[in-house]
């Protein structure tokens, strides 16, 4: 399999000024500024085969954003060798940029002040597609996202999740080899956001496309993606299975006690772990070394009548982790 996208030693750095508040601070700033330097993106060295599906998750000013507009060529690198189907991506070649799609879930790509059926019709001009085919795709998709009901209604007038909808399908009008998706859920409820993965899902095992996907929603990375890349405040933290990420980063399991009765007297079990009186149930997190003398010490004090463990699922592993960050 060749791989789509080929990333060395990427860096990117972005260059900014302070100064204080003020008219006279804004004055002084013209000869004597204060200059600030952030790095966005650091050593990153990523590569991607042709076909999968990449979750790219980190916290808030991690870098995912940058690093998707540095390889759809939105932005230039600082330094760093990047390949995108064979292409640099800042050089913007007409084969190249007709090969991807960029949907960004806080921007618009559609024109705010028409009907989607009409922004498409200018996307065709764009991308010179056979008018035929790519009208019958449009009707094909939007019956699969059912919002072909929406489709001569001004964008401007449709609800978040029904926009969203029209601009999926109008990245995929020139069936792209690479799609790049940051945040494409983002903001909908859960009907919505429901619609659009399972549409994605079909969408894959059927095109094959190769997809970087951001997503706060973890339910997109796990049910959607191959393999998990996270980034850390610009350097690559971690990339590889979902699964294995979930395994090295879990220290400890859920346990769910059930008591026989309502817990008679508050008692202090650990430092962490009380018994409130009153209570039938109690919720832990407990490391795997210490739960047979967690178990051995409540049931002192409690009779129990009924016990379950469970692995802690990975949107919560995620959640610990960008909590940490």
């Amino acid at each position: 399999m060749s791989n789509a996208i080929e990333v060395k030693n990427l860096n990117r750095v972005y260059y900014s000024y302070q100064k204080s508040v003020g008219l006279m601070s804004s004055i002084k700033g013209f000869w004597n500024r204060k200059h600030i330097e952030k790095s966005a993106l650091s050593d990153i060295n990523l590569t991607i085969p042709a076909g999968q599906v990449i979750g790219l998750v980190g916290a808030n000013g991690a870098g995912k954003t940058t690093l998707i507009k540095i390889l759809s060529g939105l932005i230039p690198p600082t330094s760093g060798e990047i390949k995108v189907l064979g292409y640099n991506p800042f050089e913007r070649k007409n084969e190249f940029l007709r090969n991807i799609s960029v949907l960004l879930g806080q921007k618009n790509q559609l024109w705010w002040d028409i009907a989607p059926v009409d922004s498409y019709q200018l996307l065709m001009n764009i991308y010179d597609l056979d008018v035929t085919k790519t009208q019958k795709k449009v009707k094909d998709l939007a019956e699969i996202l059912n919002c072909s009901h929406v489709l001569e209604t001004q964008l401007r007038r449709l609800s978040l999740g029904e926009r969203m909808k029209m601009e999926i399908i109008g990245s995929l009008l020139h069936d792209p080899q690479i799609l790049f998706l940051d945040e494409p859920t983002i903001g909908l409820d859960i009907v919505a956001q429901t619609s659009i993965r399972n549409f994605l899902s079909e969408y894959v095992k059927e095109k094959k496309p190769t997809i970087i996907l951001t997503s706060h929603y973890m339910d997109d990375i796990s049910k959607l993606a191959d393999r998990l890349v996270i980034i850390s405040k610009g350097k690559l933290f971690y990339d590889g299975s979902i699964d294995q990420f979930t395994q090295n980063s879990v220290q400890k399991k859920r346990l769910k006690i059930t008591f026989e009765n309502p817990v008679a007297q508050s008692a202090q079990i650990s430092d962490e772990i009380r018994l409130i009186a009153g209570t039938n149930t109690i919720d832990l997190e407990v490391e795997p070394s210490k739960i047979a003398d967690t178990i051995n010490r409540i049931s002192q004090k409690e009779a129990i009548q009924n016990m379950s463990m469970e692995e802690i699922d990975f949107e919560e592993t995620i959640r610990e982790f960008l909590k940490k960050e």
